[in-house]
C-alpha cells in the first residue's frame, strides 16, 4: 500500500510524545508499505534524524521548515478565521501546496494524519481520499485545564483556545474515515455523539532499549523527566520540587531529586538548588532512569499516556503517579505501580519506596512486567495498521 503520512513534527529525535510515537509507527509500517512522509519543523533537522527515518520513506521524505514570521502570520489567521491557534501555528500556505504536490504525484491508497494540527491541511480533501486521523491525545481538554491554573489574565485567552479547540476536534470527526487515539479517558473527552467509533492505539515501549540496568549507580532518590518546557511537565516538576519533595524530606533529610529533559523552562531552572538538580537535556535518558531509586510523575494536567512511565517501568524502576495519569495507563494501584493525588500522600508512596527496598523491588518487578506485556509496538501498530484497509 502507498501510504501518506503527515507529521506535524519531525519524527526524531524522540524527545517528545508526538514524535516517538510517529517514529516507531512508521517503523512497524515501513517493513509492509511504500511510505511518504510530509513533516513539518520549526527547528533544523540534523543529519543523523534525516539517516534514521529516510530509509523508512521509500515513498519520498518531505520537511517544510517553519520559520517565526510565518509561524506569527499563521496564528493571525487563525485568529482572524476563529481556528484554534494550536492548528494556525501548524497550517502554512507553502506548506498547504506542497502536500498538494504530494497527493497528486504519489496518489497514495490510504492519508494517515497524526494529530489535528495537521488535520487542515487535508479539509479540501474530504469524502475524496480514504483517510485516518490518530487524535492521539485531547488537545482542547489540556487547555481547559490549563486554563483553570492559568494567572487571570491569561484565563480568557485559554479558555477561548479551548473552546475552539474543542469545537475543531468534533469537526474534524467527520472527515475522516477512520481516528484513533491513545487511551478511552482521552476518547471520552472527545465532543462527538459517535465518538465511540474512535479506535484505541495504545503506544509500545522498546524493552530491548529500555532495559534494566541493576549494576548503575544510584545518584538520585527521585527522578521526573520529560520535555520541561511543556506546561503539563513544568507543572508537576514544581509541584514535586516545591511541595513533595520537602515533605519527603522530613523523613529523608538528603533525598536529591532529578529533574532531566530538554529545554527546561525559567520555571523550572528556578528549581534547582542543593537538592534539586535541573540537567537539561540528557544525551541518553537510560542514564537518568539507572540512576535514581523512585520515578515520580505528578501530573495534575495534560492527557495522553505518559511515555515517561512506560521507560521508567520497563527500566524496572519503582513508579508513583497520579490517578490522572494512571487513567490512561491502566495500571493498578499497589500492583504494578503506586497512585496518589495530594503533595502529602505522594511523598507518603515515595517515603514508603525509599524507606523499604524490598517492597521497591517486588513493585518494580511488577511493574515491569506489566508494561513488557501489555505495550509493545508491534501489536499496536498491527491495530492501527488494520484501519488502513
Amino acid at each position: 500500500m502507498k501510504l501518506l503520512v503527515l507529521l506535524s513534527r519531525f519524527p526524531y529525535p524522540l524527545d517528545k510524545g508526538d514524535k516517538l510515537r510517529a517514529y516507531h509507527q512508521l517503523r512497524y509500517l515501513a517493513e509492509r508499505h511504500e511510505i511518504c512522509l510530509f513533516a513539518l519543523s520549526d527547528e533544523e533537522v540534523s543529519a543523523e534524524g534525516t539517516a534514521l527515518v529516510a530509509p523508512l520513506c521509500r515513498g519520498g521524505l518531505v520537511v517544510h521548515r517553519l520559520h517565526r514570521p510565518g509561524i506569527a502570520v499563521n496564528m493571525a489567521r487563525a485568529l482572524a478565521t476563529g481556528r484554534p491557534l494550536q492548528v494556525g501555528y501548524f497550517h502554512d500556505v507553502r506548506a498547504q501546496q506542497q502536500v498538494e504536490t504530494l497527493l497528486r504525484n504519489f496518489q497514495p491508497d490510504h492519508v494517515y494524519c497524526q494529530l489535528i494540527r495537521m488535520a487542515e491541511y487535508l479539509r479540501p480533501h474530504v469524502g475524496q481520499l480514504p483517510m485516518t486521523l490518530d487524535y492521539m491525545d485531547v488537545f482542547s481538554a489540556g487547555m481547559v485545564r490549563r486554563a483553570t491554573q492559568a494567572p487571570f489574565w491569561q484565563r480568557p485567552v485559554l479558555a477561548l483556545e479551548a473552546q475552539r479547540l474543542l469545537s475543531y476536534e468534533a469537526e474534524a470527526f467527520g472527515w475522516f474515515r477512520h481516528r484513533t487515539i491513545i487511551s478511552d479517558q482521552d476518547r471520552q473527552l472527545i465532543q462527538h455523539p459517535q465518538r465511540d467509533q474512535i479506535h484505541i492505539v495504545l503506544n509500545g515501549i522498546d524493552t530491548d532499549f529500555f532495559r534494566p540496568q541493576p549494576t548503575a549507580v544510584k545518584e538520585f532518590d527521585v527522578l521526573f523527566c520529560g520535555n520541561m518546557s511543556y506546561h503539563p511537565n513544568v507543572d508537576a516538576a514544581a509541584f514535586l520540587a516545591e511541595e513533595i519533595m520537602p515533605l519527603v524530606r522530613e523523613h529523608h533529610p538528603a533525598a536529591r531529586l532529578l529533574v532531566a529533559g530538554t529545554t527546561p523552562s525559567a520555571r523550572v531552572l528556578a528549581l534547582a538548588s542543593a537538592h534539586v538538580v535541573v540537567s537539561g537535556w540528557v544525551p541518553d535518558i537510560r542514564s537518568a532512569y539507572a540512576g535514581a531509586r523512585v520515578f515520580v510523575a505528578p501530573m495534575r494536567v495534560g492527557t495522553g499516556l505518559q511515555n515517561k512511565l512506560l521507560e521508567a517501568m520497563a527500566m524496572h524502576l519503582p513508579c508513583v503517579t497520579t490517578p490522572l495519569a494512571n487513567n490512561a495507563l491502566g495500571g493498578t494501584h499497589g500492583a504494578e505501580l503506586l497512585v496518589a493525588e495530594t503533595a502529602a500522600a505522594l511523598a507518603a508512596a515515595i517515603t514508603g519506596l525509599l524507606h523499604d527496598a524490598a517492597q521497591a523491588q517486588a513493585l518494580a518487578a511488577r511493574g515491569h512486567e506489566f508494561v513488557k506485556t501489555r505495550y509493545n509496538w508491534a501489536g499496536a501498530t498491527a491495530r492501527l495498521e488494520a484501519l488502513f484497509g
